[in-house]
Parts: structure tokens; sequence; C-alpha cells
């Protein structure tokens, strides 16, 4: 069951942040508030090999641009001259 929960002295910035936030997200000061708090206090966990598996196909789907690590390092020596 969902509990009530009433804020006192936030800052006028951040009240004034949620709801610009809110407006933007066309939510209400209350949902939004919610939204942030879940996002805070419960962030997505991968697992490690979840992890890998997404930093793998990731890789596997950007172009190549044929520059190796050596031509990379010169190229950026290159630029510092």
């Amino acid at each position: 069951m969902p509990t009530t929960l009433t804020l006192k002295n936030i800052p006028d910035a951040v009240y004034e942040q949620l709801k610009a936030t809110a407006a933007l997200n066309r939510r209400s000061l209350n949902s939004e508030a919610i939204v942030c708090l879940e996002t805070a206090l419960t962030p997505g966990k991968l697992a490690p090999r979840e992890r890998l598996a997404r930093a793998r196909a990731l890789r596997a789907s950007l172009r190549t641009n044929g520059f190796d690590a050596d031509t990379l390092d010169a190229m950026k020596r290159q630029g510092r001259a």
C-alpha cells in the first residue's frame, strides 16, 4: 500500500528545478518527485555477464575506421605539435 510523504523546507532552487522538470515531462510535482526518488534509490543494475554482452554487442555494431592504435597515437602527437 502506498505511503504518503510530506517534504518540508525544500530549497527554492530544488523546487523550481523539480517544477520545471515535471512540466517538461508532463507530470505532476508528486509524480516527478517519485520518479526522481526511484531513479536515485533503485538504479538498474546489470549482472557482469549482461554488461559484458552489451559492451561486446555495441563494439560489434560500430564501424571500424581503419586506424590501428599506433596510427591514432601518431595522429594525436601530430595534432599537439
